[in-house]
Order: structure tokens, then sequence, then C-alpha cells
């Protein structure tokens, strides 16, 4: 029996996760290319930052999503299927996103 591999190659993202992601990573497109458009335009400051808010949201909402299915998926996997040094590795990988997401310090 194999090392678990909680990373194994050509292992895709779920098409509904995938979608949805898209789904909001080409809203956050657009309302980017709006800011460029709004800046060049030479548009009012809080027009401009209200915008930047707005790409902000879609961005985290984008990245809401993905942490969710990571977590349904692949560090769920780990912690069933896992050796120690795969769930360690998972949480981590956890530790350091919501480091970066949530203003939680990694360990």
């Amino acid at each position: 029996m194999g090392v678990y591999d909680p990373y194994p190659l050509g292992v895709s993202m779920n098409p509904d996760t995938k979608n949805e992601l898209l789904k909001r990573l080409k809203r956050a497109e657009g309302q980017m290319t709006a800011v460029r458009r709004m800046v060049e335009e030479d548009e009012g400051c809080v027009d401009v930052l209200l915008q930047i808010s707005a790409v902000r949201g879609a961005l985290s909402k984008a990245g809401q999503v993905l942490l969710g299915s990571h977590i349904e998926t692949c560090v769920s996997d780990a912690l069933k299927h896992g050796d120690e040094e795969a769930r360690r590795r998972q949480v981590d990988d956890l530790m350091e996103i919501f480091g970066r997401f949530g203003g939680i310090a990694a360990r």
C-alpha cells in the first residue's frame, strides 16, 4: 500500500465548484475592467473606491467558494484516509489560508 497523497496528479476541481468559481471570477474581471476604465476616464475617487470594494467582495466570495470546496473534499479526505503527515499538512495549509484570508496567524 502506497503513501497517501492528498494532492494526486490529475485530480480536478468538482465541476459545480469550478463553474461557480469561474462565474465569480468573470464577475470580478468585469468589475476590474470597469475600475480601469473609470480611472482612465478620471471618474471621482469615491466612485472608483466603491468599485474597488465591489471587486474585493467578488474575489472574497470566490475565495469562500473555493475554500469551502477544498475543506469538503481535500481536507476531509486527508482527515479520513490520510496518514498523520497528510493530516498535519492539510491543517498547516488551512492555517496558512486562514491567516491570509481571515487575519488568523499561521502556525
